[in-house]
């Protein structure tokens, strides 16, 4: 099955080298150079990651990460920026952004993320319903390992492949305080620096999906100084 990478990036020669590399590890690259047109073949096309560049001429990254997740569209997004205030990287993660990159970045780093998020996305397609050890159930959450879909009051909550990992991963260990850190190798399954508030970030994201009220949780609790745990 071709794996494909929507790369979209106003900088040329950046796309240029993007593109040679991504075709030299076997995946097909398709190229925007605006954002108008990067969301025209989001849509069209069906990418298994996009490569998505904040700095773009008319619609910029952050507008085209919102405008997808709007549309229910969970194509996993690296967001590529060249600046380094922290806000621009932790603001692409609240829009829905899977992961950032900042430039210069190493191909093989940029490599290794997009196997990642491919291998993600190739394992949340449909399955067939699970057995019954397949679903974990807390209060009226139901999820399905199966299937890998989340369920709450009957009605399936629609999460991007990140915010299931991290569901999933705390809801299998339920009462646990699981650190940051360990979250972060669990779920995001690669070196990310430090940075761990994306991982705060998923957890307020995925708080806003489940929990009737997100500012007092019922499923994810945080643990002050520690990190998260699952009450069923």
């Amino acid at each position: 099955m071709e794996r494909k990478v929507l790369i979209v990036d106003d900088e040329r020669s950046i796309v240029d080298i993007l593109k040679y590399n991504l075709e030299k590890d076997g995946t097909r690259a398709i190229c925007a150079y605006d954002g108008t047109e990067g969301l025209r073949l989001a849509r069209s096309e069906d990418p298994d990651v996009i490569l998505l560049d904040v700095m773009l001429p008319g619609m910029d990254g952050f507008e085209v990460c919102r405008t997808l997740r709007a549309e229910g569209n969970n194509v996993p997004i690296i967001m590529i920026t060249a600046r380094e205030e922290e806000t621009d990287k932790v603001f692409g993660l609240e829009l829905g952004a899977d992961d950032y990159i900042t430039k210069p970045f190493s191909m093989r780093e940029l490599i290794a993320r997009v196997r990642t998020n491919m291998r993600r996305a190739a394992s949340m397609l449909p399955q067939q319903p699970g057995s019954d050890a397949d679903i974990l159930r807390a209060k009226d959450l139901v999820i399905d390992r199966a299937r890998r879909t989340v369920s709450r009051d009957g009605r399936e909550v629609e999460l991007t492949q990140r915010e299931y990992e991290l569901i999933k991963y705390l809801a299998e260990n339920p009462g646990k305080v699981v650190t940051r850190e360990e979250l972060m190798s669990a779920v995001w399954q690669y070196d990310y620096f430090g940075d761990l508030r994306a991982v705060d970030v998923a957890v307020r994201r995925l708080r806003e999906k489940i929990e009737t009220n997100p500012s007092e949780p019922q499923y994810v609790i945080t643990k002050r100084g520690a990190g998260y745990y699952f009450a069923d």
